[in-house]
């Protein structure tokens, strides 16, 4: 019989977190044997389809494309992704609503009767407690976010029935490997033999195509299989199995958005016979879709755009639209990012766009110091900077100084896009 919650050693949602992090001694630990220990011990039987998504960049705007067409078309969609931004709830929806404390807090439980003794990482531990979940309401179709990775991340413990690589670039390089060609290895570990998996990016590494060849994948690659054509007030989207749909575009910000809805129609395509979906479904679900964090514009003047942009890849998306994006005045950063990342790859691909800059620490153990982020942009040449205690005195300082016809970026991680949030939610109005 599967495990039930019991005994929950936790009262509160705050107390489980805490657990969590209390119970691994590391924060990340790729592989998946104790995991999958686990995993058999919780007897989870999945009826429902499964769609994975790894990638650099694009996995949380194509799950939360394929979360809203689904919807659209009446499915009771799981959807499983990281990090949240101010809530953990964040993490698990269901029906496209955030999973409840109590539900969250029985599924951990659930998990913790299953793991004995064995120690999981927070991410895994959270991961196991997401799809108990799943189970238990069950839904019609879940949406799988990779973690880090793909080969030993811990949703690719459930076999996809549509697996979707958005894109492949440096980042996590400590774990993933140092060039694009062991990294696209690594996020083509959630293919399966003989099942569909799909590509988003333009230029994928020989080794994803090899080991998707290798194992079998019904690979669909983006301008081979399936394309976007982008026209003055609409998009159309063509594959070469047959679906030739002319749609709005994405109601998220950014041409690279494109490609995401790509990802989303190609994964739906190959999957139409058990998960179908209407014309209209799609395009409901496009301008429905909504995600915090990428490009995310904020009322008011002057303008204030949130972007997770966390490595040079995703910096140079946020960039482009920022050129895109009319400004009469000057474009103000707000800039923190995480020590053991590529910072002077963003600040390369950030320069141009960016008239003065405001650094901070971020409340983090892996947060960069003002300090050197300082260094950092001094070392490229940059010297419009200042440097605050945190994200909160650069932003209230960005606008004091920011004219109406100014504007204000905010990025360089999840963390500093949380943190300004968090100070928008609490700010009273003028």
């Amino acid at each position: 019989m599967p495990i039930e919650p019991m005994g929950q050693p936790q009262s509160s949602l705050s107390a489980w977190l805490t657990h969590l992090e209390q119970l691994h001694p590391k924060t990340i630990e790729l592989g998946l044997d104790r995991l999958n220990w686990v995993k058999s011990r919780l007897q989870l039987k999945l009826p429902f389809p499964i769609i994975t998504v790894g990638g650099t960049n694009g996995k949380g705007s194509t799950c939360a494309m394929l979360e809203a067409v689904l919807s659209a078309a009446g499915y009771k969609t799981g959807l499983y992704t990281s990090p949240h931004l101010l809530r953990y709830n964040e993490r698990v929806r269901i029906a496209m609503q955030e999973a409840s404390d109590q539900a969250l807090c029985d599924a951990f439980a659930a998990v913790e009767a299953a793991r004995g003794e064995v120690s999981l990482s927070y991410f895994e531990f959270g991961t196991l407690a997401a799809i108990w979940l799943f189970q238990q309401q069950q839904v019609e179709v879940a949406i799988l976010e990779v973690g880090l990775g793909g080969r030993l991340d811990a949703v690719n413990a459930f076999d996809a029935d549509c697996a979707v690589v958005t894109s492949v670039d440096l980042d996590h390089m400590d774990y993933l490997g140092d060039d694009r060609e062991s990294i696209g290895w690594e996020k083509a570990g959630i293919f399966r033999a003989g099942t569909p998996a799909v590509c988003a990016d333009a230029s994928p590494p020989r080794r994803l195509l090899d080991h998707a060849a290798r194992i079998g994948a019904q690979l669909k690659l983006i301008g081979k299989d399936f394309v976007a054509h982008a026209e003055p007030t609409q998009w159309q989207f063509t594959s070469n199995t047959g679906w030739r749909l002319n749609l709005p575009f994405p109601a998220l910000r950014g041409a690279y958005q494109l490609d995401n809805a790509c990802a989303c129609l190609a994964a739906l395509e190959t999957l139409r016979e058990r998960l179908p979906v209407t014309p209209d479904n799609i395009r409901r679900g496009l301008l429905e879709v909504t995600v915090h964090g990428r490009f995310q514009v904020l009322a008011g003047r002057p303008l204030v755009i949130l972007d997770v942009a966390h490595n040079p890849h995703a910096a140079r998306a946020l960039a482009a639209n920022l050129q895109q994006m009319a400004c009469r005045g000057k474009t103000f950063a707000v800039f923190a990012m995480l020590v053991d990342k590529d910072i002077a790859g963003v600040i390369a691909a950030m320069r141009d766009e960016i008239d003065f800059w405001l650094v901070a620490g971020i409340n983090h153990a892996r947060g960069a110091s003002a300090p050197e982020l300082q260094a950092h942009l001094m070392n490229a040449g940059i010297s419009a900077i200042l440097t605050f205690v945190d994200t909160a005195a650069a932003y209230h300082h960005a606008c004091q100084i920011a004219g109406e016809d100014d504007r204000i970026a905010a990025f360089g991680s999840f963390h500093t896009v949380a943190e300004l949030m968090q100070v928008v939610l609490n700010r009273k109005p003028d």
